[in-house]
């Protein structure tokens, strides 16, 4: 087990650090590809698209898995994202770097595999602490991503696409070589369908499972928060520089990790997977409120260990989605859970930044205290245990 864990949370770090490389050259390589300085919709278009193809695909490549194995879907995934990151960058026109960007969000989706292996390995027991190591790996990965690609960049604007690909390839070659398989495939995954529609019906009739999934949008949706605000709110309100905004991404990556790695699976395994939910929603609550109200910059970096604390909710839900669920369709829950993350991706932003524009100049911290409110709506998951078993 110790073997697949490894190179299941070194493939994630690779992935990770693989799409984080392009992100700090995406405005110049549009504007290079469109002649013209004036991004307009399609910065917008470009980023929501990666997750408008994951929220739709997320499930089908989890139901994949579920049917023909985790590690030829993964592998196929892994080979695709190579071959697209090449395309991407020798792309001429927008038109196909658009069309690239929508491939790498559907082979983007293989975290949803990778996620699935982890729930086919670890025990119950310690869904939680695994989760959150994988969380962990994905951050230490879009820690590093986002500095190297900027460095590449200097130099040229395809460069850092090309070093993804190579990233890409190395994760393909490690799970050619080193992972075995981790699903036996069964008789009732080979009925399951492979329309994206067909997956939420199943979630819509699924009894046990749709709370679950909606507190995990929530999750994700507040979360949105501090991914669409943190800029512009440091800037606003503490008259950060660039090079302070940086440090307190870099800061927050840090704990993040430290928390997924090592404290969320502790909790859980002591006090349970709904305490653990409820901690982390306490947590972020009160981190979000307490930032909405401090006046010097220095104080958010104190609030860094409460807000990464709140993060442990996520891995809590999702072992506590894993024991709802057949071992026939851990993949395609996986899935689910994934495109609801790709969904909060695609409406948090433009919501979260018309209030805060709409609020800025009377109280700029608005968003925090309603992203904080809309934690009230998990409670009643937080406080309810219900048996594990899968039946609808």
């Amino acid at each position: 087990m110790k073997k697949a864990l490894t190179v299941i949370y070194a493939t994630v770090i690779l992935d990770a650090a693989g799409i984080g490389l392009t992100l700090p050259i995406f405005p110049r390589l549009l504007q290079d590809v469109g002649h013209t300085d004036n991004l307009g919709w399609r910065f917008g278009a470009f980023l929501a698209l990666y997750a408008l193809m994951q929220f739709i695909f997320s499930p089908v490549l989890g139901s994949l898995s579920d049917r023909f194995g985790r590690k030829p879907v993964l592998m196929l995934s892994l080979a695709g994202a190579a071959v697209d990151y090449v395309f991407m960058a020798l792309a001429p026109s927008l038109w196909l770097l658009f069309i690239g960007r929508a491939i790498a969000g559907i082979t983007g989706a293989s975290n949803a595999v990778a996620a699935a292996c982890v729930t086919d390995i670890a025990e119950d027991t310690e869904r939680t602490r695994r989760f959150g190591q994988l969380s962990a790996c994905f951050g230490i990965g879009f820690i590093a991503g986002p500095a190297i690609g900027g460095v590449l960049g200097e130099f040229s604007v395809r460069l850092p696409f090309i070093a993804a690909a190579a990233l890409n390839a190395v994760s393909l070659l490690m799970a050619l070589l080193l992972l075995p398989e981790t699903r036996m495939t069964g008789a009732e995954a080979e009925k399951q369908e492979f329309s994206p529609l067909a997956h939420f019906r199943w979630l819509m009739s699924y009894r046990l499972l749709l709370p679950l999934a909606g507190v995990y949008f929530i999750l994700a949706l507040v979360g949105e928060v501090g991914g669409t605000i943190w800029v512009l709110y440091g800037q606003d309100k503490f008259s950060w520089s660039p090079m302070m905004v940086g440090l307190s991404l870099a800061a927050f990556g840090f704990f993040h990790a430290i928390v997924q790695a090592f404290i969320a699976g502790p909790i859980s395994e002591r006090w349970g997977e709904h305490r653990t939910l409820l901690i982390g929603i306490v947590a972020d609550s009160a981190a979000y409120i307490t930032i909405a109200l401090v006046t010097q910059g220095w104080m958010a970096f104190l609030l860094m260990p409460l807000f990464c604390l709140g993060g442990i909710g996520a891995p809590a839900l999702q072992s506590l989605v894993t024991g709802r669920v057949d071992d026939d369709h851990q993949g395609r829950a996986q899935g689910l859970l994934a495109s609801m993350t790709s969904l909060a991706s695609i409406v948090g932003p433009l919501a979260i930044s018309t209030v805060y524009f709409a609020s800025r100049d009377v109280f700029p911290g608005l968003v925090w205290v309603l992203g904080a409110g809309f934690y009230v709506l998990c409670l009643p998951v937080a406080f309810t245990r219900r048996p594990k078993n899968a039946a609808a």
